[in-house]
């Protein structure tokens, strides 16, 4: 590796890659601490394919979505990725919650997300006659893919394009030169550094420590994250194909809410049961079982508590604390701000995963105009 770089990301998650992806053959670098490619927040969430829906209007989560959401699938289709377009259905379970449908439906269209009907309780049992709801909307663009499959065609084509990975590899310093910035890695074999004009933060759970390395002030530039944790718990084989489609509920303040997630294989979960943490860890409390099953159980009448077993866990970076309204992705390249040629990507959680490849174009943009 040359100690000059022209292009430097941090992080290979889903995003770092297909930002890598969309730059290459740009002569780019990317920087990973761990052992390989999207082992943290991009292996552990519900590997949905989302539209665009409940974003506010305008949003980078709303435009990069309902962007990215094509753009992923004519991707898997391209590269033999498997993915299935299910189509979701929000099911509203109690007659307080019909405004809030209506809501997200005009948000739907304003967001210019298409095909969304709103239904009856009884085309919700037509659809999905396991299904309970008194009324519903059905968003036919949603669906899954399997994001490591994903994950590793976009670290193929990005090789096969030159660019560069470096597995196994923190970022302990960043420092500010005249035109460029020296960043200091630690690797196996001891500490070295590089330079370059480019440097995007793509580091996911950690990309507010990598700012912060940079030299932004986070309390003032509002980048400070929280870790929002989402368990999940599988049920049983021979409840699987009761449902065809993702099933939401309406969404509440924070997060999307219980509801089934089909791997493209079939397999079904139930989750995230989402709530913050001050550290990281991935286990999965059995004594939840309870909570999930009261809540799936309005939806899935079918389901018996001994069906759950804890599964696995997710973890967010929010820009919002418990306290707040859900805020917009950060994607910005520094200048303003006096850092010239580094580009943040901060609190990108859902729909991340979707957004994925519109980001990756996103980005490149931004790179264009620092004459990239």
């Amino acid at each position: 590796m040359s100690s000059e770089l022209h292009i430097a990301i941090i992080g290979a998650g889903v995003v770092g890659l297909a930002i890598a992806a969309e730059l290459a053959p740009a002569g780019v670098f990317v920087f990973e601490k761990n052992r390989s490619f999207g082992l943290e927040a991009s292996s552990r969430h519900s590997e949905v394919v989302h539209a665009g829906i409940p974003y506010p209007e305008d949003s980078l989560k709303a435009r990069l979505c309902v962007e990215g959401n094509a753009l992923l699938y004519e991707f898997c289709e391209k590269h033999s990725v498997e993915c299935k377009r299910l189509g979701k259905i929000f099911s509203a379970v109690e007659e307080d919650e019909m405004e809030g449908l209506e809501k997200l439906y005009e948000q739907a269209r304003r967001n210019g997300v298409e095909g969304v009907t709103l239904i009856s309780g009884d085309e919700i049992k037509r659809l999905e006659p396991n299904v309970q709801g008194i009324a519903g909307m059905l968003s036919p663009s949603s669906g899954i893919a399997d994001s490591y499959s994903f994950m590793k065609a976009l670290y193929s084509k990005a090789t096969s394009e030159n660019v560069k990975f470096v597995f196994n590899c923190e970022v302990v310093g960043i420092e500010k030169l005249d035109s460029k910035y020296k960043v200091t890695i630690k690797e196996e074999g001891g500490i070295s550094s590089f330079t370059t004009p480019i440097l995007i933060n793509s580091a996911g759970l950690n990309a507010e420590k990598i700012a912060q390395l940079a030299g932004i002030d986070i309390a003032q530039a509002h980048y400070k994250t929280y870790l929002l944790k989402g368990d999940y718990f599988s049920i049983p084989p021979k409840r699987w194909r009761l449902v065809k489609r993702l099933v939401y509920p309406v969404p509440g303040k924070v997060g999307v809410g219980i509801h089934n997630c089909i791997a493209v294989d079939g397999r079904t979960r139930l989750g995230p049961y989402e709530y913050y943490v001050e550290d990281i860890h991935y286990e999965v409390d059995g004594g939840e079982r309870e909570l999930f099953y009261n809540f799936a159980k309005k939806y899935f009448p079918f389901l018996e508590l001994e069906d759950l077993e804890p599964e696995s866990s997710g973890i967010r970076p929010m820009l919002q604390s418990p306290h707040e309204t859900v805020k917009d992705f950060v994607i910005a390249h520094e200048d303003k701000k006096g850092f010239p040629g580094l580009i943040n990507l901060i609190g990108i959680e859902s729909p991340g995963f979707t957004s994925s490849l519109a980001i990756g174009k996103y980005v490149k943009e931004l790179v264009k105009e620092i004459g990239g």
